[in-house]
């Protein structure tokens, strides 16, 4: 079997949902069994989350899963109308109904496991499933969503429980791309990439594959391939590729401006203190990213950064207050431009090069933080474009 998904541009409109409605149709023929996830048409789900936004800023509610997980539901109803309008049988599925069971985290839950009886029982009928994205049911029945991004998550978690040879993303972009194209004029598609290389990317803030979907591919080694659902192309594989060490030493680049930097002046210092943050933050499931923390001062003092996504800040203040501290600045201006490729493993000098690029254009850099196969700057928003090209132009990056 192979999991076909489509995002929201591929099922924005009733033309477009026809066109999909063929392409499954002439990929079932083609492949053999295919199971769909879908998301909601494009800009659903925005428009629930602001018409919800109006009467609460809580997004972790039973109220708020119900709602928004609405969008899907209309997709999926629409999209196996119109494989019916073409002789082909289709149903669709609520995500508890393919048996997504997932915990209880309202908003951004986690899935737990997936029963795939009905999705099988289905198939072997000749009947095609489609399946609502983003969603599941926690082990008291009540309705869950994944968080932005999770119909990704719930395609290749569906893919890996199927034991599916692969699973195609369809969306509006050819492939991954070494940067954004929009941006980088010389930015080129990436016609194989490795798992590893991918959930960076993806955890970097680059839009393709959603982090949570590529962590799943590379356990359960599904194949992902992200494919035009408007073109005929084979766009970008991403696999376990270990042919791949030995390419350029940047593979792609990418930007996230949804950054909150958050910043803590004069904290007394505590053996306890980080442990007892952290550990909030965790508890509110707040993702952290970069942790800079100052040399402990005469008087016992540090100061502390770290950042998070903008949306979370609200819950970084809760968790502050509840330990009585206070943030001494909250900076949303900031974005962070980043660099992976395997190949920095084997080659010196890159965190040189990158420094001297930006010094170049006069980039001021607020933070940097590295690993073995990625180095990220946190820069000025209105400096990032330009980082990137710069960036872009200096490693050069081609892959053949």
């Amino acid at each position: 079997m192979i999991v076909l998904k489509f995002g929201g541009t591929s099922v924005g409109s009733i033309e477009r949902i026809r066109h999909v409605a063929d392409l499954i149709r002439r990929s079932a023929a083609k492949e053999g069994p295919v199971c769909v996830v879908v998301s909601a048409m494009a800009g659903e789900t925005d428009r629930l989350v602001s018409l919800y936004k109006h009467l609460s800023s809580d997004t972790q509610t039973l109220e708020y899963d119900l709602l928004v997980a609405s969008g899907e539901q209309a997709s999926i109803s629409l999209l196996s109308a119109a494989l019916g309008s073409i002789g082909t049988k289709a149903q669709p599925l609520l995500g508890f109904q393919a048996g997504f069971v997932t915990n209880d985290a309202r908003g951004r839950a986690k899935i737990k496991s997936i029963q795939t009886d009905r999705i099988l029982e289905l198939s072997s009928a000749g009947i095609i499933p489609i399946v609502a994205g983003f969603q599941g049911a926690d082990e008291s029945g009540q309705i869950t969503t994944l968080g932005r991004g999770g119909s990704d998550t719930s395609a290749v978690a569906l893919a890996a429980a199927l034991k599916a040879r692969r699973c195609d993303i369809y969306t509006d972009v050819s492939g991954v791309y070494t940067a954004d194209p929009r941006i980088c004029k010389k930015a080129r598609k990436i016609e194989k990439m490795s798992f590893e290389e991918m959930m960076e990317l993806a955890s970097l803030g680059a839009k393709v594959l959603h982090p949570r979907s590529v962590e799943i591919a590379a356990k359960y080694q599904i194949p992902v391939r992200v494919v035009n659902t408007f073109e005929e192309s084979e766009g970008t594989t991403v696999g376990p590729f270990e042919d791949l060490l030995e390419s350029p030493v940047v593979t792609a680049l990418t930007t996230d401006h949804n950054l909150a930097l958050i910043t803590l002046k004069n904290v007394r210092k505590s053996e306890e203190l980080l442990d007892r943050l952290f550990g909030k933050l965790s508890e509110e499931n707040v993702i952290v990213d970069i942790i800079v923390h100052s040399a402990i001062r005469e008087d016992g003092s540090f100061d502390l950064s770290f950042s998070t996504p903008k949306e979370d800040v609200s819950l970084v203040e809760r968790s502050l207050q509840s330990l009585a501290l206070e943030a001494s600045q909250i900076d949303t201006s900031l974005s962070k431009v980043s660099l992976v490729g395997s190949g920095m493993r084997s080659h010196s000098g890159v965190a040189a090069r990158v420094f001297k690029t930006l010094a170049r254009g006069q980039i001021p850099i607020v933070c940097t933080t590295t690993s073995e196969i990625k180095i990220s700057c946190v820069v000025p928003q209105i400096h990032a474009e330009k980082a990137l090209q710069s960036l872009h132009d200096e490693f050069c990056i081609v892959r053949e």
